[in-house]
C-alpha cells in the first residue's frame, strides 16, 4: 500500500464516527438528548483516538512494524479534532456562547476543569505536528514537548471518570489501556529496530 493510500485510509477511518454521527442527526437519532448524545460520542471517540496515537509507538516496537508510525501524526491530528468538537459542543449547544457561565463551568466543575486542561496540552502538539515546526524546534525538544501526549492522556481519563460519577466501568477499561501503554514505554527496542528513529518516519510519512 503506497503512503498517500495509506494516509486517506486512516483519514476515512477517523472521520468514519463522526459521518456516522452526521448522519444520525439527520435522521433525528440521537435520542432524547441530542446536545448529550453528541458531547458524549466525540468524547470517547476523543479518548480512543488519543489511544490509539499512544499505542503506535509501542506496537510498532513490539511488532517492527515501522510502517505504522508514518501514520501516528494524522491519528494524532484526529484526537485533537474530535477533542475541538467535543469542546465546541459543550461552548456551543450547551452554553450558547454564554462566556461567563462558560468560564464559571470551567473553573467551578473540576471534570470540566481537567477536560478543558488537557484540550490546552493538546494544541501545542497539533500545532508542532508540521515538518518545519519539527526542524524549527530541533528533534530534542519537539520529543520532549510531544511527552505531553501522556499527560494529555491521563486527563482524558481523568475528566472522563469524574464526568460519569456512577458508572465507571468504561473509564476504568480506558484507564487500564493507559496505564499499559505508559508502561509500554520502557519496553527496549529491538535490536536494529527499523523503528529506532520514529521522528525520521514521522518525517518521511509527511514527504
Amino acid at each position: 500500500m503506497s503512503r498517500r493510500l495509506g494516509q486517506l485510509l486512516v483519514l476515512g477511518l477517523g472521520l468514519a464516527p463522526l459521518t456516522w454521527l452526521a448522519i444520525r442527526a439527520l435522521r433525528g437519532d440521537l435520542g432524547v438528548d441530542p446536545v448529550e448524545t453528541l458531547s458524549q460520542v466525540s468524547g470517547d471517540w476523543t479518548l480512543r483516538f488519543l489511544l490509539v496515537t499512544l499505542a503506535i509507538t509501542p506496537v510498532s516496537r513490539v511488532l517492527g512494524l515501522n510502517r505504522l508510525i508514518r501514520y501516528r501524526r494524522t491519528v494524532g491530528l484526529t484526537t485533537f479534532g474530535y477533542a475541538v468538537f467535543h469542546f465546541t459542543c459543550f461552548v456551543w449547544l450547551d452554553q450558547w456562547f454564554v462566556w461567563a457561565d462558560i468560564v464559571a463551568e470551567i473553573v467551578e466543575r473540576l471534570w470540566i476543569t481537567i477536560g478543558f486542561a488537557t484540550l490546552l496540552l493538546l494544541i501545542p502538539l497539533a500545532v508542532t505536528s508540521t515538518n518545519g515546526m519539527v526542524r524549527r524546534l530541533g528533534a530534542r525538544r519537539w520529543r520532549r514537548l510531544h511527552r505531553l501526549v501522556y499527560l494529555a492522556g491521563v486527563g482524558g481519563v481523568t475528566h472522563y471518570w469524574w464526568a460519569v460519577k456512577a458508572d465507571t466501568r468504561a473509564p476504568l477499561v480506558y484507564g487500564l489501556i493507559l496505564a499499559v501503554l505508559l508502561m509500554a514505554r520502557f519496553i527496549p527496542k529491538r535490536r536494529r529496530s527499523p523503528v529506532r528513529s520514529s521522528l525520521a518516519a514521522d518525517l518521511a510519512g509527511q514527504e
